[in-house]
Order: C-alpha cells, then sequence, then structure tokens
C-alpha cells in the first residue's frame, strides 16, 4: 500500500507565501509522477503542477511564474514553493503521484488534501 501526507497549508494574506509538502511511504519501488492539484468550493479539481521522473515540470498558466514544483527521489517527497499568493489561489490542495510499488505494481494515490486560504 502507497499513501500520500500532505502538509503546509494554511491562512497567508495575499502576496504572502506557502510551501506545501507531500510525502510518499509505504512499498514504494519508484515514482514516476507528482503532481499538485487543487479544488476550489463548486470548482471541479484542477492540475496545478506536475512533475514527472526526469524532472519536466508543467505548470497551470495562472500559477507559472509565481509556483515552484520540486521533488526529493531519494525521499520520495515533493513540495510545491507558492509566492505571490492571490485570493484565487485558496483551495484544498492535493497530491497525486503514481509510480511502481515493489515487484513492479503500478500505483496511482491522492493525498487527503491540505487546506490554503488566501486573505484579501
Amino acid at each position: 500500500q502507497v499513501q500520500l501526507a500532505e502538509s503546509g497549508g494554511g491562512l497567508v494574506q495575499a502576496g504572502g507565501s506557502l510551501r506545501l509538502s507531500c510525502t510518499a511511504s509505504g512499498t514504494i519501488g519508484s515514482i514516476n509522477y507528482m503532481g499538485w492539484y487543487r479544488q476550489a468550493p463548486g470548482k471541479p479539481r484542477d492540475m496545478v503542477a506536475t512533475i514527472t521522473s526526469d524532472g519536466s515540470t508543467n505548470y497551470a498558466d495562472s500559477v507559472k511564474g509565481r509556483f515552484t514544483i520540486s521533488r526529493d527521489s531519494a525521499k520520495n517527497t515533493g513540495s510545491l514553493q507558492m509566492n505571490s499568493l492571490r485570493p484565487e489561489d485558496t483551495a484544498v490542495y492535493y497530491c497525486n503521484s503514481r509510480g511502481y510499488k515493489v515487484f513492479g505494481v503500478p500505483f496511482a494515490e491522492w493525498g487527503q488534501g491540505t487546506q490554503v486560504t488566501v486573505s484579501s
């Protein structure tokens, strides 16, 4: 079983910064992909940023230049540095990870989510 645990959410004023972390644990063989998604009330869950095993990153247009995704493959962790936060960034942020467990069984898991609230 693979589990993801997020941390780092909270309340911040507009223009401030937060850093989200995601730690994967369990019978992990390799992680090919980590991504951050967010869901505001009444809206669908949208991609924020992703990073693959070769370090390739992808960002939603709304966060380009403000957010930075990174990962530490040795520790099975990922992070999302969020700067210049705006009220419209308010949402529950979810970590997603895909890869293979030990013995080559694929996995795809979501974290439980962490609330980010940006006040104006």
